[in-house]
């Protein structure tokens, strides 16, 4: 089962739609699958949207549903989250644009699936600023514009469920697992200026992030929860609002599982499992 961006888009909302308005609101990773429908679906919630990532006409295509949406014109900025520098010009072009800053997503990621024993430095580097650094920088450039003037903001990463370890994936892992802690220090550094630090863990959510995967490991992904299923972007995006929103104001340091029960009894290879786990040996 895989699903095109489109095809994910949210459907119904638990949200009034007047939620978000007035808000303006980062997203990162905002030219396809998570990013993509988180974006529609603020915009639909009155708000207004900068997205970024690497490839612009990703970013614009999904500009262009927003609007055809009836969302007001989406900010898009073609940049590497992996450049502080880059990031930090970012930051500024939304509040000279917007004149606001309220809610940042790090939805920004990325990894590829590889037994640890292999990762060459140059891989475990990519993925770890993808991943970890990237987003910290995001975070931490949002928040000195919101120290500076005195305003409060909240953030959300999306991160990974790591509880269990991620076999086949162990760079994004650590990564993920960093966000998420990193997360919980900043929620205690950052609550005196008023923003809320959380991040939202999904599970195997139907995107066109599939694709990455083999139709092995596709056919696999929904086993490994007690939904039996995939998740649709709209899970995501519903926890993500939650938690950004007023609705979620007294809440900051928490990361929300959304992933249909896996982590509580679900086996997730992202590589071929090793026979060694299948039964008795010798």
């Amino acid at each position: 089962m895989t699903a095109t961006d489109s095809e994910a888009l949210p459907g119904g909302s638990p949200f009034r739609s007047d939620l978000l308005k007035g808000q303006v609101v980062v997203i990162s990773g905002g030219g396809s699958g998570l990013g993509r429908a988180m974006a529609l679906e603020m915009a639909r919630l009155g708000a207004r949207v900068a997205i970024c990532g690497r490839r612009l006409e990703r970013l614009e295509e999904t500009a262009r549903l927003v609007a055809e949406a009836g969302g007001a014109p989406v900010m898009v900025d073609a940049m590497s989250i992996r450049d502080p520098d880059s990031v930090a010009a970012f930051i500024g072009r939304v509040w000279d644009h917007f004149g606001a800053l309220d809610i940042l997503v790090n939805n920004a990621g990325g990894q590829f699936p590889q037994a640890a024993i292999d990762f060459s430095p140059k891989g475990w580097n990519a993925v770890i600023d993808t991943n970890l650094t990237g987003p910290w920088y995001m975070m931490q450039a949002a928040a000195r514009q919101w120290r500076d003037r005195a305003r409060p903001g909240s953030i959300v990463s999306i991160v990974a469920v790591v509880s269990r370890g991620l076999p086949g994936i162990a760079h994004s892992c650590a990564a993920r697992a960093g966000v998420i802690h990193l997360s919980k220090t900043l929620a205690v550094e950052w609550a005196p200026l008023g923003i809320r630090v959380n991040c939202v863990a999904p599970g195997a959510i139907a995107t066109s992030g599939l694709e990455a995967y083999s139709d092995e490991q596709r056919r696999a992904l929904p086993r490994s929860n007690l939904m039996q299923r995939f998740g649709e972007p709209s899970d995501v995006s519903n926890a993500v609002i939650y938690l950004a929103s007023p609705i979620g104001a007294f809440i900051t340091g928490e990361t929300l599982v959304v992933d249909g029960g896996n982590q509580i009894w679900g086996d997730q290879w992202t590589i071929p499992r090793p026979a060694y786990f299948d039964g008795p040996q010798g």
